[in-house]
């Protein structure tokens, strides 16, 4: 029998690996505010200068960022993919899974050398 200790501390542990897989997962409108906070922080800081206007710079970090998301949404694709290629299932949440996603994940950010 597993001490109540372990069992808590595992569950914290699928309940942070859900929350940080969906946390990843960003709306256009937040990508946007976070664009503007970028462009507003920018903005206040002496050492920059723009070159462009603010719009300008608003718009280039947003596609930057929704850049950045499709990726990690590949790799996550990706992940996932070969876990499912394995030969028996693996449940999701489970130890198992949790620990080949990760592994499988790093691999992937790994070959676009991020």
């Amino acid at each position: 029998m597993r001490h109540p200790a372990q069992s808590a501390a595992k569950s914290r542990d699928l309940r942070f690996s859900r929350l940080w897989k969906d946390a990843m997962r960003i709306s256009r409108e937040k990508i946007n505010k976070l664009a503007h906070a970028v462009a507003d922080t920018l903005a206040d800081m002496d050492n920059v200068d723009f070159v462009e206007d603010r719009n300008s710079i608003r718009l280039e970090t947003r596609r930057l960022l929704e850049l950045l998301m499709a990726q990690e949404a590949k790799i996550d694709a990706a992940a996932r993919q070969k876990i499912e290629s394995q030969r028996r299932t693996i449940l999701e949440g489970s130890q198992e899974w949790d620990i080949l996603y990760r592994k499988y994940y790093n691999e992937e950010v790994k070959k676009l050398g991020i």
